[in-house]
């Protein structure tokens, strides 16, 4: 439960910065591009915590078939 918490807040705080930076780069031209660049930018960083989530799996899973990660070193 905490770690599916965790996530979730990682999710929301990753598209509130996107929607931030969103906003202000729309703001140099208007409020209407404003309003659609913190739309925008949401969702760019809500998908971003969603990749590095999958890519985080993918990368364990990944260890764990790796012949070169079970081997101790012996030096």
């Amino acid at each position: 439960m905490r770690e599916r918490l965790s996530e979730v807040l990682l999710r929301a705080r990753y598209a509130a910065i996107g929607a931030a930076i969103g906003a202000a780069i729309g703001s140099v031209f208007s409020r209407n591009a404003a309003s659609t660049g913190g739309a925008i930018g949401g969702l760019v960083g809500a998908t971003a915590a969603d990749t590095r989530g999958t890519i985080e799996d993918l990368l364990e899973t990944v260890e764990e078939y790796d012949p070169r990660s079970d081997s101790t070193d012996a030096e």
